[in-house]
C-alpha cells in the first residue's frame, strides 16, 4: 500500500503495518442489508420525521461536546497516542477524510460509541481500553469509524435521547407507548447497524482472528487462555437451532430491549460474512464508491434487503425461521407442526403433542435487564 496518498487527505499516520485501504469506498460495501432497509423503514415511521427534527433543534449538541471535553480525555499524540494512531489508521483505511475527535471516559463497563448529530464524537471507556489488546482495539476503533462513515451517529443519539426520555413519561400512557413505538423501530435498525460496523471493523483490521477475540472478550473478559474460538461459534449454532417454538419466541422477547445483537450471533455473522466472496471482492479492490451513491435506489436497498433475509429464512435452524419457510413453501399440517414445535406447552393433549403424554418441564422465562445503556462496541 502507497503512503504518499495520506497527505493529500489531511492524515498525519498511515497504517502501522501493511494493510489495504479502500479509497472512497462507500459504507454500503460493508453495510448488512437489513442495517440499510430497517433505516429506510424508520424514516417511513408514522411521526418519525416530526420527533426527528424537533430532537435535532433540541438536543444539546455543543452540551454533549463540552461534557465530554470537560469530563473526559481526548485522544490525541500526547493523550493516548497509540489510540491516535488507530484512529488515524481507520479513517485512512476507509478513506474518511475529516478524523472524528475521540474521548476516554473513565467506566470499568467494557463499552464504545459513536455519537452527534452535526458531527460525530467517538468515546470508548478505560474497560474497554484495559480489557482489548493493539488489534482487538483496532477493530473497535475501525467498528465506530465505520458507524461515522455511514451516518449512523445522528439516529443513534436519538436512541439514547428517547430511551430516557421514554423512562421519564412512562406515567403518561398515551405518550410513553407513542415514544417507545419509535424506540423500538430504532432498536431493531441499531442491532442490524452493529452487524454493519462489525464489518467495518474487518475492513480496518483486516485480521478476523483478533475481531473474534474482542468480541469474545466482550462476552467472557479477559481470560483468552480459558476460551476457543470454535467452542464459541458452536455456541452460535446452538442458540440458533437449539430448543422448539418456545425458545424461538423466548429468543425474540430477550432481544427486543437490547440496543445490540447477541455477542455469539455477531461473532458468527461477521465470520460468515468475511468467509463470503462479497467480502473478498472488497479486498479485491471492487466496492462500489462514494461518488456512486447519488445513484443509487431505495428499491434497489429493498430488494436486497429482501433477498437477505429470505435467505436468512431458508438456511435458518431456528424453529420457528423453519415454521415460517414451510409457510411461505405452502406445507400442510402446519396447525399441527405448531402444536408439536410447542412440546405440550400450555397442557396439550397427546394428540396435540405428538403422542406424548408427558408435560414438558418448566422453562426458565427470566429475561435479562433492559439494555438501555449500549454495551459492548457500539
Amino acid at each position: 500500500m502507497s503512503d504518499d496518498s495520506h497527505e493529500q487527505n489531511g492524515h498525519e499516520n498511515v497504517p502501522s503495518r501493511q494493510r489495504r485501504r479502500f479509497e472512497g469506498i462507500s459504507s454500503r460495501a460493508y453495510e448488512h442489508p437489513a442495517d440499510r432497509s430497517a433505516l429506510v423503514a424508520l424514516r417511513k415511521l408514522s411521526g418519525f420525521d416530526t420527533v426527528f427534527k424537533a430532537l435535532s433543534a433540541l438536543l444539546p449538541e455543543r452540551s454533549l461536546r463540552l461534557l465530554f471535553l470537560s469530563d473526559s480525555v481526548r485522544v490525541s499524540d500526547a493523550q493516548f497516542a497509540h489510540l491516535n494512531v488507530m484512529l488515524q489508521d481507520a479513517c485512512h483505511i476507509l478513506d474518511l477524510e475529516k478524523v472524528p475527535p475521540m474521548y476516554v471516559n473513565q467506566d470499568p463497563q467494557p463499552n464504545a460509541m459513536c455519537i452527534g448529530l452535526d458531527e460525530p464524537i467517538i468515546v470508548v471507556t478505560t474497560g474497554l481500553v484495559e480489557l482489548l489488546d493493539e488489534e482487538e482495539m483496532r477493530a473497535v476503533v475501525g467498528h465506530e469509524v465505520g458507524h461515522a462513515l455511514s451516518g449512523h451517529a445522528v439516529y443513534r443519539t436519538i436512541l439514547l435521547f428517547l430511551t430516557n426520555l421514554a423512562l421519564r413519561v412512562a406515567w403518561i400512557p398515551l405518550g410513553n407507548i407513542a415514544i417507545m413505538a419509535i424506540v423500538t423501530a430504532l432498536r431493531e435498525w441499531f442491532r442490524k447497524s452493529e452487524l454493519s460496523a462489525d464489518r467495518a471493523g474487518l475492513l480496518v483490521g483486516q485480521d478476523l482472528k483478533a475481531s473474534m477475540r474482542g468480541l469474545m472478550k466482550l462476552a467472557g473478559g479477559n481470560h483468552l487462555h480459558e476460551m476457543n474460538v470454535d467452542a464459541f461459534l458452536a455456541q452460535a449454532e446452538e442458540y440458533e437451532a437449539g430448543g422448539d417454538l418456545r425458545d424461538s419466541v423466548l429468543k425474540i422477547l430477550n432481544t427486543l430491549p437490547r440496543t445490540h445483537p447477541f455477542t455469539t450471533v455477531r461473532a458468527a455473522e461477521l465470520k460468515k460474512w468475511a468467509e463470503s466472496r462479497d467480502f473478498q471482492r472488497i479486498m479485491d479492490g471492487h466496492y462500489p464508491r462514494r461518488s456512486e451513491d447519488k445513484d443509487t435506489s431505495v428499491a434497489d436497498s429493498f430488494r436486497q434487503s429482501a433477498a437477505s433475509y429470505a435467505s436468512d429464512v431458508k438456511n435458518s435452524k431456528d424453529p420457528l425461521m423453519k415454521l415460517v419457510g414451510d409457510i411461505a413453501g405452502g406445507a400442510g399440517d402446519l396447525g399441527g407442526r405448531v402444536r408439536r414445535g410447542f412440546g405440550g406447552f400450555a397442557g396439550g393433549s397427546p394428540r396435540d403433542t405428538g403422542g406424548s403424554t408427558k408435560e414438558a418441564p418448566p422453562r426458565d422465562t427470566d429475561e435479562r435487564p433492559d439494555d438501555e445503556t449500549p454495551n459492548g462496541n457500539g
